[in-house]
């Protein structure tokens, strides 16, 4: 494996999506209403944000998703990921760490996440087709609470030395039975169906990411990478980040971690009414930290976190519970997608 190589794609893959980075979402949160409440009988003081993952207390629903690492360019955004991270309250998820698996130079780069945010919560993340002891190590390396597996067949087949060979779901497995922390499955943009949820729910997974189209495309940003450029037909990839919220719900087993295409608050509380537990986003925050700085990163998550109590209270929901209970106006093109897969809502 050429290191420095994958320390410069990683280094790519920070510039280009800033490049693609665009503020209107295809992820469909504006295809769902809610029905405003005009006697919620309750003031924002009394809105309870905590959320539970497995074993994991949150204090609020809101997640720093996995963005980067393997490089020293990238090492200083985990640092800064971290720093954010402690200072909001909320989880954060590490990029890949797959490349310090192979160089422990690497490490460095990773490790920052948790130097940084010594108290809080903080996810490991590998690509799938690992061990179990590589799995452990990865955990070890943050002293991780949870640990991502991302499955990403989409952007493998278009990065042009991408992996051709995708056999996963028993390494999945074996991965779930055999380290002491919630592994969750994660898609990297492009959604999960049913039959994706209910295979991974039969060899044991409890917990998902769907990542859903909407957010950081990687076909945009492999195909970029290409000298032809000719995997363009395929940016429209995948389902929705609604469209696998809706899927989902057929598969109730499942604690869904709902990311891909959530640019304010009230995107997180419509993914949070479908049944997510946790809400991540990974491209506001880095257009954030790239275009402004960390405190100003930092006041606009918090002002996400005040952003959700208030709708909450619009919505009279004292918790996430009572929010999961408020059903949410469709558009007509949702409630195709719906009958078209005989889901349920």
């Amino acid at each position: 494996m050429d290191l420095s190589r994958h320390a410069h794609r990683k280094d790519e893959h920070l510039s280009l999506a800033e490049k693609f980075y665009t503020p209107d979402a295809t992820s469909q949160f504006d295809q769902l209403r809610f029905v405003h409440q005009s006697l919620p009988e309750m003031s924002v003081a009394d809105v309870e944000l905590r959320t539970h993952l497995g074993p994991l207390t949150l204090p609020v629903p809101l997640l720093i998703e996995a963005m980067t690492g393997g490089s020293p360019r990238t090492g200083k955004v985990n640092a800064a990921l971290g720093r954010i991270a402690a200072a909001t309250g909320m989880p954060v998820a590490t990029g890949s760490q797959s490349i310090a698996l192979q160089d422990d130079a690497a490490i460095a780069t990773f490790t920052p996440l948790r130097e940084n945010n010594p108290d809080g919560i903080v996810f490991a993340n590998m690509g799938a087709g690992h061990t179990v002891a590589q799995a452990q190590r990865v955990i070890d390396m943050l002293a991780a609470d949870a640990l991502e597996i991302h499955v990403n067949v989409a952007q493998e087949l278009v990065m042009p030395e991408g992996d051709r060979d995708f056999h996963w779901l028993d390494s999945i497995g074996e991965v779930v039975a055999g380290v002491n922390v919630p592994v969750i499955v994660k898609e990297v943009g492009f959604g999960m169906a049913r039959e994706t949820l209910q295979r991974l729910a039969q060899v044991g997974v409890q917990y998902v990411d769907l990542s859903g189209r909407g957010g950081t495309n990687f076909v945009q940003i492999e195909n970029f990478r290409r000298p032809e450029k000719e995997l363009s037909y395929l940016d429209g990839w995948g389902q929705s980040t609604v469209e696998s919220l809706l899927e989902a719900r057929t598969v109730p087993q499942l604690q869904v971690v709902a990311t891909g295409g959530i640019r304010q608050p009230l995107d997180a509380a419509k993914a949070l009414a479908l049944g997510a537990n946790l809400v991540g986003s990974a491209g506001q925050i880095l257009h954030s930290l790239i275009k402004t700085d960390e405190a100003t990163t930092t006041a606009r998550l918090l002002e996400w976190q005040a952003g959700l109590r208030r709708i909450m209270t619009l919505l009279g929901c004292y918790n996430l519970a009572a929010l999961k209970q408020r059903r949410l106006l469709l558009s007509p093109e949702l409630e195709s997608y719906c009958r078209q897969r005989q889901l349920t809502y």
